[in-house]
């Protein structure tokens, strides 16, 4: 869990409780070593951070202290396995932050930040540490290693010199001070978003303004109202409230106060990102520079599969330009069916411009274009999507592929009541995982959806430890009147974040820091999205997509409809996922701040693949978790990245068939259990036995002449 550990940034204040008593100290009791969330309190986490760190130091002065030669098993393997406890509370503490937080574990994490930090630091800039590492490095070739503990070598040599062990002391002490501002400014910002997320509601009192919306996302209004102890109806910015509101609402003028709302998170006010961006991006730069790298790109990606900035703007510029031009057609496509269906009268009425088409009009005719062009709305299909059925799909889809089993346990404590736990069993029957599914958006839980672990893969002394996986989503949840139904989107979310824990499920090795998930960031999105081809494989869909009401299985002409609008606004969504991917590498190749303020700058980078009119007020960057308080700083490429692994991956499933077990077990084989034991484009050629090739990608998503 180094790599974890390292990224992180948080600790807590002083608490009266006794060590003895604290869950967070001792190794659990529970199955598999699980969580003890029936008994883990705000208050344990800082006595827990305090002596997992004084542990950890006294386990690294251990090493330094060591009077015998160094030897890979006396420096670099108990580096790799020091700070056991550290790792425990922390795999714990950070993942609670994200899904379930308060103002007390805010607190907790602003004030452990240093604290983590300096830690960090007296292990990455240990003269001493650094001087037993580098003697056994310079006789790797004469160690008879095994191939992961080659691998793990060469990895922690090479993360003290990227990590600034070959610093002078003055510029070490910069450093240290660049680190910890960073890991402050990161977390502030990602409480800025969730702040000024949770700050908005769209309160409706008259059922006159919920023209269009269908009966369920009226039962989601209506029960978000009842839960804030208000009458009529609440709209959020939660996804599950937000999308189908902009896609069915008649009212061009409330889905604009919607569109701005989204669109504006941490931009002004009180919660402001604006200045947080320069600031960490400034950061970012001088950490860069003092390491001896011209930009923090260059810095990030000498770790990647595209090992270079110049290969990633190429990458993105050779799929942006043949994209374009269908993405502009699409937008023009579907203003013109606008104009042709009552735009200009619905603006008019609301008292909106009926000449301009803007962004909150797109999310509610590109909806009605594809209703009318496919026959298909999420309102149809969402009955066939029970939740239920959907996670007892995905664990038939493991099963079916790789054998796997999956047991609810119910004896299990997890930290909120919507949180269930799975045993997870491999083939032969042996434990292979325990599995946490958290799946409705709540105000302690910050948006989006994602997987990640309480504890990673290892084996010490022959014991070996077995992943906690779980994954973070949110969904909609059950109303007074229906259950948790997905949208065929959600399903793609739930099938993408599965493939991701079974990275992490099927993870085998000895050290946590190459197992599992722990693969550099443009080969990490393979497993997840090749997960996504499912979704849309109508031998798949029929065998569980059933009408909750009626039990009736969804009908042929449905999962027709489904395939034949999986391309549907291909450009347009590719474009945008490469804006995305162009602003991160825009912020991180500066060698210098621009002029110009955050909202400015991004405006201009976005320009020149603007499809639609840029709105005043709104921008990106503010609320880019991913890239300015998570781990994908001049990374966000990489899911397109992963996409050409992917699309040329499941080409084999698709020759071999879509169940076969001969090829899910080669991709387990050969990816998703290797970890980062070895060179990843290295892992794929052995599966697909060619490297890819982009081709692959633009005729998935039809883009071709």
């Amino acid at each position: 869990m180094r790599k974890f550990l390292l990224a992180l940034c948080a600790l807590i204040s002083i608490s009266s409780c006794k060590m003895s008593e604290n869950p967070l100290l001792v190794e659990s009791p529970l199955p598999y070593g699980a969580p003890q969330f029936d008994k883990i309190r705000a208050e344990h986490y800082m006595p827990a951070f305090k002596q997992g760190i004084a542990e950890a130091k006294a386990e690294i002065d251990a090493i330094v202290n060591n009077q015998e030669e160094p030897s890979f098993q006396n420096t670099i393997e108990a580096l790799e396995f020091a700070g056991g406890t550290l790792n425990r509370v922390a795999g714990i503490f950070y993942n609670i932050l994200e899904a379930d937080t308060n103002d007390k574990l805010q607190e907790i994490a602003e004030e452990v930040s240093p604290l983590m930090t300096e830690y960090e630091m007296y292990v990455s800039l240990n003269d001493k540490l650094f001087e037993r590492v580098k003697s056994v490095y310079a006789r790797k070739d004469s160690l008879g290693l095994e191939p992961d503990q080659l691998r793990l070598l060469e990895n922690s040599y090479r993360s003290f010199t990227r990590n600034g062990a070959n610093l002078s002391p003055e510029d070490k002490a910069v450093y240290s001070k660049y680190v910890e501002e960073l890991s402050l400014l990161s977390l502030q910002f990602g409480k800025n978003v969730l702040t000024s997320s949770n700050a908005y509601q769209l309160h409706l009192a008259d059922s006159a303004d919920l023209a269009g919306l269908p009966d369920y996302v009226k039962e989601i209004g209506a029960m978000t109202a009842k839960e804030r102890g208000l009458d009529g109806w609440v709209f959020t910015l939660d996804y599950p409230s937000y999308l189908p509101f902009m896609q069915n609402s008649t009212r061009p003028d409330l889905r604009k106060q919607m569109f701005m709302a989204y669109n504006s998170k941490a931009v002004g006010g009180d919660n402001d990102n604006t200045g947080n961006v320069r600031k960490i991006a400034d950061l970012r730069i001088k950490i860069a520079n003092i390491l001896g790298y011209e930009t923090w790109a260059d810095y990030i990606l000498e770790e990647n599969m595209a090992k270079d900035k110049a290969t990633v703007v190429s990458f993105l510029d050779n799929l942006m330009q043949p994209s374009l031009p269908y993405a502009r057609k699409e937008v023009a496509e579907v203003f013109e069916y606008a104009r042709a269906n009552g735009f200009a009268e619905m603006a008019n009425a609301a008292g909106m411009d009926p000449d301009h088409f803007m962004p909150w009009d797109f999310s509610y005719w590109s909806e009605k274009y594809k209703q009318a062009e496919y026959a298909l709305s999420d309102e149809q299909l969402k009955p066939y999507f029970r939740l239920e059925d959907c996670i007892g799909a995905v664990f038939s889809l493991a099963e079916r592929l790789y054998g796997i089993s999956f047991e609810e346990r119910t004896d299990i404590p997890v930290y909120h009541k919507d949180v269930k736990v799975y045993d997870v069993k491999d083939a032969d029957g042996s434990h292979l995982a325990l599995f946490y599914a958290d799946f409705f958006p709540r105000s302690s839980k910050r948006g989006g959806a994602w997987m990640t672990e309480f504890r990673g893969q290892s084996i010490r002394d022959g014991v070996e430890k077995r992943p906690l996986v779980s994954i973070v989503t949110n969904f909609s949840k059950p109303t007074e009147n229906a259950p948790s139904l997905l949208t065929h989107d959600e399903l793609c979310t739930f099938l993408h974040e599965f493939g991701h824990s079974l990275h992490g499920m099927f993870a085998e090795g000895r050290y946590t820091s190459l197992c599992g998930t722990n693969v550099s960031r443009d080969f990490v999105e393979l497993p997840s999205q090749i997960m996504e081809n499912w979704a849309f494989e109508p031998e798949y869909l029929n065998s569980f997509a059933k009408d909750y009401r009626t039990g009736e299985v969804i009908p042929a002409e449905l999962v027709e409809k489904i395939v034949r609008a999986k391309n549907y606004l291909a450009g347009y969504y590719q474009v945008r996922q490469l804006d995305f991917g162009t602003l991160d590498m825009a912020w991180h190749t500066l060698t210098a701040l621009p002029e110009e303020d955050a909202v400015e700058y991004e405006k201009k980078v976005l320009a020149p693949s603007a499809v639609m009119p840029k709105v005043a007020g709104t921008a990106i960057s503010p609320a880019f978790n991913h890239i300015f308080s998570g781990g994908y700083s001049a990374g966000y490429y990489s899911y397109k990245w992963a996409e050409v692994l992917e699309a040329d991956a499941f080409s084999l499933f698709k020759e071999k068939g879509i169940f076969n077990r001969e090829v899910a077990l080669s991709f387990r084989e050969n990816v998703l259990s290797k970890g980062d034991t070895e060179d990843p484009a290295v892992l794929y050629r052995r599966f697909r036995g060619h490297d890819p090739e982009p081709s692959a990608l633009m005729a998935k998503l039809g883009l071709t002449e």
